[in-house]
């Protein structure tokens, strides 16, 4: 994290870009939403049939990642940033409801909206907490599995996420997860600037140093595959994937 960053001004504009995907998902971000994303990215057409269109019409995340995760029935999965409720959702789907899915997301309106859907869809294995991923208010070894979708990089504490991941899940259990990343190290003038944290660039770690904290939390078997098919949208965006290599992840890693 840049010491110069005002993390108080960050996480104000984290939960004012993502009030403004629940409230409007058709407006103009940074970053490409909706239904031609989540199909590119490679969802499971199966799982999508369950899920609210709402859900998949606010869904902001950076890549695909439930081939990794292999959920299997009657597991309890843990969604950090869970947002609209559609990655939770499709994990509802793949655990059964012989398992559960507890999200959790610190934004009003993107609580509000998954709630909604999980009653209004009958998804009785889905719980929707409001909280922040750096401390989570569940006991140790709560959980099978832990996934996350375009959330780590917007944390100004990026080790302590991992470490409660670590923390929450069963000997055994797994983290999988896609993120953005960057292949060099962004210059002070990036990493300091809240705006650009908000929009999924300014918080983008330099891959081996992200690495290096899924490691240092505890897992092992650490496996990396890049997301061509995710794509920033806006000019200032774009330039810094040019310059910098920002980039979408997916990643896999386990707890022994």
């Amino acid at each position: 994290m840049s010491k110069s960053l005002d993390v108080s001004k960050l996480e104000r504009e984290v939960k004012a870009v993502y009030r403004d995907v629940a409230e409007t998902p058709d407006g103009e971000f940074h970053f490409e939403m909706g239904q031609d994303l989540v199909e590119r990215l490679g969802y499971d057409s199966d799982d999508l049939a369950y899920v609210p269109q709402a859900a998949i019409d606010s869904f902001a995340g950076v890549g695909y990642h439930f081939d990794l995760a292999a959920l299997a029935p009657g597991e309890s999965v843990l969604d950090l940033g869970s947002g609209s409720g559609m990655d939770a959702f499709v994990a509802a789907v793949r655990v059964t409801e012989t398992g559960s899915v507890t999200g959790v997301d610190m934004t009003d309106e993107q609580l509000e909206n998954a709630r909604r859907l999980a009653n209004e869809g009958m998804f009785h294995n889905v719980t929707i907490e409001r909280g922040t991923i750096e401390d989570l208010p569940f006991d140790d070894a709560s959980f099978d599995a832990v996934i996350l979708n375009g959330v780590i990089n917007l944390s100004a504490s990026k080790d302590r996420v991992f470490e409660e991941a670590y923390r929450v899940l069963e000997s055994g259990g797994r983290i999988a997860l896609s993120d953005i990343i960057s292949e060099s190290q962004m210059p002070e003038s990036i990493k300091s600037n809240a705006d650009l944290w908000a929009a999924c660039i300014g918080g983008a770690e330099q891959i081996d140093n992200y690495r290096e904290m899924v490691e240092r939390a505890g897992f092992d078997a650490v496996e990396i595959r890049e997301n061509p098919q995710y794509r920033f949208v806006s000019d200032r965006a774009t330039n810094a994937c040019n310059e910098y290599g920002v980039k979408s992840i997916s990643l896999r890693a386990e707890k022994r």
